[in-house]
């Protein structure tokens, strides 16, 4: 929530201005947290809790269109497996459920500390704007 004001008196005005700096700084926080690091984070977690399995030992819920079109080979199938099996130091199996696992989660890594780096830079920049701001 942003506060709009305006006031002929000194006193007033540098109380609305600390209220909609302090404000701003609050409410940009959670609109710069990417969606998409939310998205990586949240994968990985859920793939770090899987329970192993291997291919073909239970029927499960996928969102991979081609699986749901009834196709049984899939250039991907696996990965999520082999993440999974990496998380719990199954290297060798991780590699037998699909050979891009690891570089799967390496670039994932990656990513997320790309995002990471991303947001503490604009959190450093927003926090120089609001000591500007306070000192003008």
């Amino acid at each position: 929530m942003v506060i709009y004001a305006q006031s002929w008196v000194f006193g007033n005005f540098l109380i609305w201005k600390y209220l909609y700096l302090t404000e701003e700084i609050k409410m940009s926080g959670l609109k710069r947290i990417p969606l998409e690091l939310i998205f990586w984070i949240t994968a990985l977690v859920l793939l770090a809790t899987a329970d192993l399995q291997n291919h073909g030992e239970a029927q499960h819920f996928t969102l991979c269109p081609i699986a749901n079109l009834g196709m049984t080979w899939c250039p991907g199938c696996g990965i999520g497996r082999s993440i999974t099996q990496l998380f719990h130091g199954n290297f060798a199996e991780s590699f037998a459920q699909h050979w891009f696992g690891l570089p799967a989660l390496l670039i994932i890594c990656r990513r997320i500390g790309v995002l990471m780096k991303m947001i503490w830079i604009n959190n450093k920049l927003l926090n120089l704007k609001y000591k500007e701001k306070r000192y003008v």
